[in-house]
Order: structure tokens, then C-alpha cells, then sequence
């Protein structure tokens, strides 16, 4: 049984969430539009000299993003460039091309931010950056470029953990008090922990193999879902939702994943290899050569959707159960947070509103804009740590990038002892 006690200083009480704090107008272009505020709930200084300022650097993967906001959330600028069209093109992300990609446009997006928000370097806080985990071809750009910034201006330096950073965005864009319970699910990520503070995480299960976000894309090119006039310019997880819309999921009836496991991590791989099978099974039927377009698709693509979703509700499902048994959380005023890529998915996002509501869990998701890869999440992670006082770094002279690095302190051996069994849901929606 995991121990109370131990955890007994991470619990607090949390405070009723305002869902009206959500931004209005967040449609508006954030590239050439004036300073949007997201957050009303923390105290602004009536002196604008004495405002914290911090710039968000990002370049984890395939977008390079930047941002300038002000300790009380204020997004002053923000500017990112996305390299989706190319990596359509070549089937999936090229390390070397991301890499240059972001080269190319670094300097141009960071400027962009600036020049934007009205703000000089020489003004600013504290210059934060994502230095992990993520693509180290990519990583190595932008850590780079902030090193040269910092020693340039001599600001301070704050090193991000890029599933922090969407982890905590929520606060950015919702009252949202710690602890609460966060699901990251992204082609990168698939990660169930407790955020119970700033850069204090309990990590309850993650992904064994590949992320849902990764096996979508794979199954969306191995569907040949570019060639799909209505999905040649999305990305493969965007085609899949698409395309799902149309299609009967109870036509194929994929096995449970990990149906056995009691625990809260995850695994993909196994449903792609089985969907991989079944393509090749159906072209053989209707006469085809890989590559052509399968007059099925639209029904696979449902029916891996909804074995994606049940799998994601099932293990957050058990996640809110532990959290609730062992007094991580408080059953009272609970909250679920959805971010990265994959939360986008309105699909998923009702099989975990069927997990929510069953479990008198609140459900929150951050903008879509703000799900997936940008620089004002790196911008808002590095204002809460500056506030906090927590890895503020001054007179680096070096700083090295983690391709891995793991989320908090891994308790999922001990969710796997608890062996909680879940109720079934109805998942019919």
C-alpha cells in the first residue's frame, strides 16, 4: 500500500476552478495582434518597470517556437514556424532536416516574438528554454541560440522540461491550484503524473513503447491517408480523427490493450502491429498494392481511434482511483488536465469526459493552440519557476540537452501494487 504519510506534504486544498478565466478572443492572430492576457488571478504591479518579463524558446521537435509574457500572464508576443508541411512530404520527422529547419528560422522567430511584444532583451527577466527531453538535433539549436542571448545580455538562464511546460500550461489559462492530476499524451508522450507544485511531479505510468500521437501518424501513413484529398495537408493523427468521423468502428474488433495490466502505464505497439496486419489483410480483399487507398480506411481508422481512447480512459481511469485511495487527492473539487498534441483529439477527449464525470473529476484542456508545441508554454514554465525561485541559473558558461529525462518521482511500481480494479464505463458516444 503506498504510504500517505510519506506524500502527506504534497497534499493541499484546492480551490474552486473559474472556467471563465479562459481567454476570450483566442482566436485572434498572436503573431502580428497586441498582448493578450490569459490570467486574471495572479496580482499585476501597478508599476510597469517592476514586471517580470521572461522569453519562451522552443525547439524540441518539428516547431520553432517564441514568446515574450509578464509574470502576471500576459502573452506580449509570440511568433512560431512549423515544419508539418515538410515532414508530410517525407513520411515523418527527419532528425538532420528539423535540425536545419530550425537553424534556418530561429533567429527570425525569436526576433519576430520580440519585436512583437514591444520588449528589449535588455529588459527581459530571464530567458527560458526547453533543454529537455525532445529530439537532440533540435534540442542543440535552440539551447544554442539562448546561451548566446544570455552571455550576450547577461540575463539569467532557465532550463525547461518540455512535459512540465505542458503540464502546467493549464495555469496559465485556468484558476488552477496544486495538486491536480495531468495526462500528457503527444507523438512523443503518452504520461500520467500528479503535479504538486512547479517542477514537483509523482509520475504514475507513461508509455512502455511508442506515444499514441506516434502510432496514429504510423498508421495514417501506412493507410496512405496523404493521397485523401480532405487529408493531404494534416498531419496522420488529424487524417485519423477526420476520417473516423465517416467510418464504422464496429466493422473491426480490435483486442483490448493490456486488458490485464493493473497498472496506469501504457503500450502501443502491439495495436499497430495488429492494424498493420489488418491493412495488409484488407488490400489482399480488395486487390491492392501498398499505397493505394483502401475503401475501408475511413472504418479502420475508427476503430483504432476508439481502442486509442478506450486504452488512454482505462489507465486515467485507475490513475484517479489510486490518487483518490491514497490521499495524493482530495475527492473534492479533483482535476483531470489534458494536454499535448494528442489532447486535441475531440474523440478521446469524450472518452475521458465519460472518466471525469463518473469520477466527480473536473476536466480541463488548455486552447488546441496551446496543446501542441509553441513558445508561450516555455515562456509561462519559466515565469512560474522565476516566481518560485526554482532553477534560476546565472553565469552559465555551459549547458548540455537530455534527448530522455524522466517526469518526477516514479511511483508507478506502486499503483501496480495497489492493483485497483476499474468499473466498466460506458464508452458508446
Amino acid at each position: 500500500m503506498f504510504s500517505v504519510q510519506l506524500l502527506s506534504r504534497h497534499v493541499y486544498v484546492q480551490k474552486t476552478l473559474a472556467m471563465d478565466s479562459i481567454i476570450r478572443g483566442i482566436s485572434k492572430s498572436v503573431r502580428h495582434g497586441q498582448a493578450v492576457c490569459l490570467r486574471s488571478f495572479f496580482s499585476q504591479s501597478a508599476n510597469h518597470s517592476a514586471r517580470k518579463l521572461v522569453l519562451g524558446i522552443e525547439t524540441s521537435c518539428d516547431d520553432t517556437g517564441a514568446a515574450v509574457l509578464d509574470d502576471s500572464g500576459n502573452i506580449l508576443g509570440e511568433a512560431l514556424h512549423s515544419q508539418v508541411e515538410v515532414h508530410l512530404k517525407s513520411g515523418g520527422i527527419v532528425p538532420p532536416v528539423a535540425q536545419q529547419l530550425h537553424k534556418e528560422n530561429i533567429e527570425k522567430i525569436v526576433k519576430e516574438a520580440l519585436d512583437t511584444s514591444g520588449i528589449s532583451p535588455n529588459d527581459l527577466s530571464a530567458i527560458a528554454t526547453t533543454v529537455k527531453p525532445g529530439l537532440p538535433l533540435s534540442l542543440g539549436v535552440g539551447l544554442e541560440y539562448s546561451l548566446r542571448l544570455v552571455k550576450q545580455y547577461k540575463k539569467p538562464f532557465i532550463p525547461i522540461h518540455h512535459m512540465e511546460a505542458h503540464a502546467l500550461t493549464v495555469r496559465l489559462t485556468n484558476q488552477v491550484e496544486f495538486p491536480f492530476l495531468v495526462l500528457l499524451i503527444s507523438g512523443g508522450h503518452c504520461i500520467l503524473a500528479v503535479a504538486q507544485g512547479v517542477s514537483d511531479f509523482l509520475l504514475l505510468g507513461q508509455s512502455l513503447d511508442i506515444a499514441p500521437g506516434d502510432m496514429l501518424d504510423k498508421v495514417a501513413r501506412r493507410l496512405s491517408l496523404t493521397k485523401h484529398l480532405d487529408c493531404c495537408s494534416i498531419t496522420g493523427g488529424k487524417a485519423i480523427e477526420y476520417l473516423a468521423q465517416k467510418g464504422n468502428r464496429l466493422n473491426y474488433n480490435l483486442k483490448p490493450l493490456m486488458k490485464h495490466h493493473v497498472n496506469c502505464n501504457f503500450s502501443f505497439s502491439g495495436l499497430q502491429t495488429n492494424v498493420t496486419k489488418l491493412i495488409m489483410q484488407k488490400e489482399m480483399e480488395e486487390g491492392l498494392q501498398e499505397g493505394q487507398l483502401l475503401s475501408s480506411a475511413a472504418d479502420i481508422a475508427a476503430a483504432v481511434q476508439h481502442a486509442v481512447a478506450l486504452h488512454i480512459a482505462r489507465k486515467t481511469h485507475r490513475a484517479i482511483l489510486f490518487c483518490i485511495k491514497s490521499g495524493i487527492l482530495l475527492p473534492t473539487n479533483a482535476t483531470l488536465v489534458v494536454s499535448g498534441g494528442v489532447a486535441s483529439n475531440q474523440y478521446i477527449r469524450r472518452a475521458l469526459q465519460s472518466v471525469t464525470d463518473a469520477t466527480d473529476f473536473a476536466l480541463l484542456c488548455p486552447p488546441p493552440r496551446l496543446c501542441t508545441d509553441n513558445g508561450v508554454m516555455i515562456a509561462w514554465n519559466g515565469v512560474e519557476r522565476l516566481r518560485a525561485g526554482l532553477g534560476v541559473l546565472h553565469n552559465i558558461e555551459s549547458f548540455r540537452y537530455e534527448g530522455k529525462a524522466p517526469l518526477g518521482i516514479d511511483i508507478s511500481a506502486e499503483v501496480g501494487k495497489a492493483a485497483i480494479k476499474i468499473p466498466q464505463l460506458d464508452m458508446t458516444f
